[in-house]
């Protein structure tokens, strides 16, 4: 099935469930944003430019425009399909998750559920809110910005798992695997840019841009398009991903992932769009220490390899964020660290980069429709591959945001 017919497909499902969810009275939600920002003169990869920021210089921006659509097909089966509309990058209007999930009811103690479509592994404590964004800033980490550009699952996942009330225990645990296909690409952006700060997600069927490094795109180098396709299935190979979630009281959570695409570096299709083998750990924690008041990290830490070590790259990055709440304010910081260093056989092709980051946010809740916020974020950050550009290996970014986000349920 080509991507088209199923973006299509994917696309007149979303109507049908719509339809379906106004004769049914099942839930349809969404959300806008729109942000006027104060930012630096460097040019984002979303425009093929080096700046690792989604914004540059001031503008009114369509941030984020989504569409949720959920509801039940059968008493244990339901359904949930969100669609985004985007004015920054290469495609504007398409799906970033389509997902039927399996849950019985049951009186053990430990249950049974599984999903399957195309969707995100429960790795992050960050982005919990509608249509897979953060509650806490706007800017998302590095960690959980390149998941949003570059890894979704086309597949099944299963889980086992055992709330604490009903064993009378403060101790709530989870076991879940999923195998899925459609991620070859993984590690493309992550090896020839580096991390990124921001909030958009790759919609299927999208195309990520970057720069045009002269090292990655000349003919007599590496020889690959200046952008990657992130949900192609180039060698058949199935990947897979295991994880275990653990809940003490309900007010510390602590999340590990092992993911492994399993894909065979030496494939390359038409596009010239090679499959890189990834695979990472992920470890994700968060504390409520009142009510009000949340301490969340996570840290992350892989390897991905194209074409016969043409590209081989290590990558690690951590946040670190506190969030507070106060009647209807909230205030969040978080901390990001992050590099990527290359061991690979073609030195002229730079893949180390790392980056500092501070963001700070406060967001108002007006009322259940209405939210205002502002968010400052600094970032140093380091790309040894501007230099084949003729631009400083170096720079420090800013950007301010103002947001108004109206959302309904």
């Amino acid at each position: 099935m080509s991507k088209v017919l199923f973006s299509r497909i994917t696309l007149g499902f979303l109507a049908l469930l719509m339809g379906q969810s106004a004769l049914n009275a099942q839930q349809v939600s969404g959300l806008v944003q729109v942000n006027l920002v104060k930012a630096d003169d460097l040019t984002p990869w979303l425009e093929r430019g080096t700046g690792i920021l989604a914004y540059q210089n001031d503008s009114l921006n369509l941030q984020q425009s989504l569409l949720n659509v959920q509801g039940k097909l059968a008493s244990s089966v339901s359904y949930n399909v969100v669609a985004n509309v985007y004015q920054q990058g290469e495609q504007h209007l398409g799906v970033t998750q389509a997902v039927i999930r399996y849950k019985p009811l049951s009186n053990s103690h430990t249950r049974f559920k599984a999903r399957g479509g195309f969707f995100y592994p429960r790795m992050s404590l960050e982005n919990v809110d509608i249509g897979w964004l953060s509650p806490y800033t706007y800017t998302q980490s590095a960690i959980n910005s390149w998941i949003g550009e570059e890894l979704r699952v086309a597949g099944v996942e299963a889980s086992l798992y055992s709330a604490g009330r009903s064993r009378r225990s403060p101790l709530s645990w989870e076991v879940t695997g999923g195998l899925f296909k459609g991620n070859d690409t993984l590690g493309t952006v992550l090896s020839w840019r580096g991390f990124a700060m921001h909030d958009r997600q790759s919609l299927h069927n999208d195309r990520v841009n970057f720069a045009d490094y002269p090292s990655v795109n000349d003919p007599n180098g590496i020889f690959h398009p200046s952008y990657v396709e992130p949900f192609h299935e180039l060698d058949g190979r199935i990947g897979f991903y295991l994880g275990t979630h653990l809940s003490y009281y309900q007010r510390t959570q602590l999340r590990y992932y092992f993911y492994d695409n399993q894909a065979d570096p030496n494939v390359v299709n038409h596009q010239r769009l090679y499959a890189w083998r990834t695979k990472f750990h992920s470890l994700a924690f968060s504390h409520d220490f009142t009510s009000d008041a949340r301490l969340i990290a996570q840290w992350l830490t892989g390897s991905s390899a194209m074409g016969q070590r043409f590209v081989y790259i290590n990558f690690d990055a951590w946040y670190l964020m506190y969030s507070h709440k106060f009647a209807a304010h909230r205030i969040s910081l978080r901390y990001d660290d992050f590099k990527v260093r290359e061991d690979d056989i073609f030195p002229m092709d730079m893949n180390n980069s790392n980056g500092r980051g501070v963001t700070l946010a406060w967001r108002y809740t007006i009322n259940a429709n209405w939210q205002l916020g502002l968010e400052q974020h600094v970032n140093r950050n380091q790309a040894d591959i501007r230099s084949t550009l003729g631009e400083s290996p170096q720079q420090d970014q800013q950007q301010t945001l103002a947001v108004v986000q109206f959302r309904w349920r």
